[in-house]
């Protein structure tokens, strides 16, 4: 059987190894999902719950050898890995808490009849999460996917594959029926045949564009569902009127947070010119306060790039900034820590130009990009002109400037005085290049179910 092994980010050694599933394994995982989805379906959502629950204590109690494989694949500060194993369960429950009010049959009154709306599990949903956030990304699907009564198989990232055995281990730890969570470890090319299993109902893909393009390709033959929640080049609008040292404070945390690898990070921040100045003194302090170094180490606040080829990238997109007009302020350059990891540093631009590619694509760094606006409008264009459309945020004090933001701009989640945040309470949706489909809320159920129609005559 062959292996993959994952590079420590910081010290270049073996982070993990996992078992490459072959196709064998795979045959068996896909039918024990198959059987796994029939005895779900048949369980209550009060049963589904209370498995689901079991499951989630089960993770807890090894929270701190969880976070301490997220640190040693994915280079996340410890202190953060910790918080996301939190921020996790709290998702974890929030979706336990709205399953059966969501997942409840719609009556639809009429004389004589039963008329109902039932949602039906759509049997085994293939994961596919994202190893930025490797806990984060993978349970907005495996929890409201067991919930509403699917089985599920999770292929994580070949940079956080151990994530997904977790996941597959507090399930069965909880005795839930075997297949309910199972965890596989394949190549791109593999995982693509997966997607056109005829014993896959449906794939929740999280990534990159050019991984979205290539799971829609290998779904083309059959009228599966795809969900695909990918990257973002996130703005934010700093108004005259705002509250200056929260807001700097808040958006140099959502661009460097995590070494900036996040989806919703705040990658492009349009200051109105009244505070320009301003802004961009906070915001020098805070980026020159960031420390480097082992992420196991309490001191450090930005912790090494996950992928080896990604600094170089990181680096073409300041050269191109500078190149095309804007200043660069603070950083700006990979480097190491005493010989140690694949860094890149916090880094602040100003004067950046709509045409630099740091306002037109995403760049998964600790890079904060800034330029002047004279007013709301220019804002707004402005932060319109991308093919993503993930989150952006307006920090201002006036709640109809803020209104009038979330009408006109064109992103999945608008926020007003907030950033780089997800609340399950509400629909996580990508437009334009950033995805389609929904996770969390009880939206999110909807695309975990399909609808049936009890339509029965009570008497003639």
């Amino acid at each position: 059987m062959s292996t993959h092994t994952v590079d420590n980010p910081y010290t270049g050694e073996v982070g993990a190894t996992v078992n490459v599933s072959d196709a064998g394994a795979i045959d068996k995982t896909l039918d024990r999902a198959r059987t796994a989805a029939k005895a779900l379906k048949r369980l209550s959502v009060e049963e589904r719950v209370a498995l689901s629950d079991r499951a989630l204590t089960k993770f807890e109690a090894r929270a701190e050898e969880i976070a301490q494989d997220i640190t040693r694949q994915m280079g996340k500060p410890l202190g953060q890995a910790r918080g996301e194993v939190k921020g996790m369960a709290g998702r974890w429950r929030h979706m336990q808490s709205i399953a059966k009010e969501s997942l409840a049959d719609i009556a639809v009154p009429k004389d004589g009849f039963d008329r109902r709306i039932r949602k039906e599990p759509l049997g085994v949903v293939l994961d596919l999460p994202a190893w930025n956030y490797p806990l984060l990304t993978a349970v907005n699907a495996i929890v409201p996917a067991v919930l509403a009564g699917n089985a599920v198989v999770v292929k994580h990232s070949p940079r956080t594959p151990l994530c997904a055995e977790h996941f597959a281990r507090a399930f069965a730890e909880a005795s839930a029926p075997e297949g309910t969570v199972q965890a596989i470890f394949v190549d791109y090319e593999t995982t693509e045949r997966i997607v056109s299993d005829p014993r896959i109902d449906s794939v929740l893909f999280t990534g990159s564009v050019l991984g979205g393009h290539r799971i829609q390709a290998a779904a083309k033959d059959r009228f599966t569902h795809v969900g695909l929640e990918l990257g973002g080049n996130d703005p934010a609008y700093v108004a005259a009127d705002c509250d200056l040292g929260n807001t700097v404070d808040n958006v140099v945390d959502g661009a460097i947070y995590n070494a900036g690898q996040s989806c919703c990070a705040v990658e492009r921040v349009y200051v109105h010119r009244s505070v320009y100045e301003p802004f961009l003194a906070k915001a020098e302090a805070l980026v020159r306060a960031y420390v480097m170094g082992d992420p196991d180490d309490d001191k450090t606040s930005l912790g090494p790039i996950a992928q080896p080829w990604h600094p170089k990238e990181l680096t073409a997109f300041v050269e191109d900034a500078t190149q095309k007009g804007g200043k660069l302020v603070v950083g700006g350059k990979a480097t190491s820590v005493d010989g140690k990891g694949r860094f890149f540093e916090a880094t602040l631009l100003r004067d950046v130009p709509q045409t630099a590619l740091l306002l037109q694509k995403e760049s998964f760094g600790p890079i904060l990009a800034v330029s002047p606006v004279d007013s709301d409008e220019e804002a707004l264009a402005k932060m319109n002109d991308s093919r993503l459309g993930l989150t952006a945020s307006v920090w201002t004090s006036d709640r109809e400037r803020a209104e009038r933001f979330a009408r006109d701009l064109e992103f999945g989640t608008v926020y007003m005085n907030r950033c780089d945040a997800l609340d399950p309470a509400l629909p996580w949706v990508g437009v334009k290049d950033s995805g389609r489909g929904v996770t969390l809320s009880a939206l999110g159920f909807d695309a975990l179910t399909r609808p049936k129609a009890i339509h029965f005559r009570l008497s003639f």
